[in-house]
């Protein structure tokens, strides 16, 4: 048994969705989440700023004495993941493979669809994982009014539904059997996605996906918690306020006075 707690980061507030399904997956560990407000949006900066922010996020984590690290952020995981696992001797998972990994198991002709923002889908980190993998067709598109609807709390009305169907129109009438919700705010939308989709597309929540790829991992190491139940810290790099409200949407519970801010200053490359 490990009561060390489990790291979370995310370039803001979409990662909250990662933490509520590893919480409803494995309520008995402790965890940490740190969402980089001040940042936001990684999807903008190169390849080389990502990691050295992911290499401060995790930093900042393991000032936690966390026993895993999650990244929760599409951008971070396609940038940094490898660079992360170089540099620190913790567990380190990225949503990227762990959805990647689920719509290969799930797809019965290995046509799978990739949606993510703009960012995610130019990077090509999805279709070129699920091809090295053997996938027969890979579809893509880039869905950017999803994170605002989700943030707004528009995830199941008219408005939604009609945005859905302009984005989807490529993944229907068979052109994939499997769907990655290849962003943390995604599956907050999951019930309109699945409702234009249709019950002949497998919806991949990659959030599920990693918490339970992170399960797996933690028994196979033995570091797992089985006493609790865990608590929760949040942390974030600016807007708290703007966090608790949309963070208490996402988690459906009340952050109000639970949010902390935090400089990461001190954990900036070339600091001590």
């Amino acid at each position: 048994m490990d009561r060390r707690p489990i790291g979370i980061f995310d370039s803001g507030i979409g990662g909250l969705t990662v933490l509520h399904e590893v919480g409803q997956l494995l309520p008995n560990e402790r965890l940490v989440y740190l969402g980089d407000t001040a940042r936001v949006p990684y999807g903008t900066k190169s390849p080389e700023t990502v990691t050295r922010y992911s290499i401060e996020n995790t930093r900042f984590l393991m000032s936690k004495d966390v026993k895993a690290v999650v990244v929760a952020c599409n951008t971070a995981s396609a940038a940094s993941v490898d660079a992360l696992r170089a540099e620190f001797d913790v567990p380190v998972l990225g949503v990227i493979e762990a959805g990647v990994e689920e719509a290969l198991s799930r797809s019965v002709e290995w046509r799978i669809g990739v949606i993510g923002t703009q960012a995610t889908v130019l990077s090509g980190k999805y279709e070129s994982l699920l091809r090295a993998k053997g996938a027969a067709e890979v579809v893509s598109a880039a869905c950017p009014l999803f994170v605002p609807l989700a943030e707004e709390g528009w995830t199941d009305n008219k408005v939604a539904e009609e945005v859905a169907r302009i984005y989807l129109q490529p993944f229907l009438g068979g052109a994939v059997d499997t769907l990655i919700l290849g962003c943390t705010h995604y599956p907050l939308l999951q019930g309109v996605i699945g409702k234009v989709c249709g019950p002949e597309v497998r919806l991949v929540n990659s959030a599920h996906a990693i918490a339970v790829k992170l399960r797996d991992q933690l028994q196979s190491g033995r570091i797992e918690n089985n006493t609790g139940p865990g608590d929760r810290e949040y942390f974030f790099t600016d807007s708290a306020e703007r966090a608790g409200a949309v963070g208490s949407r996402f988690l459906g519970e009340n952050l109000d006075n639970r949010i902390q801010l935090v400089d990461l200053t001190p954990f900036e490359s070339g600091k001590p």
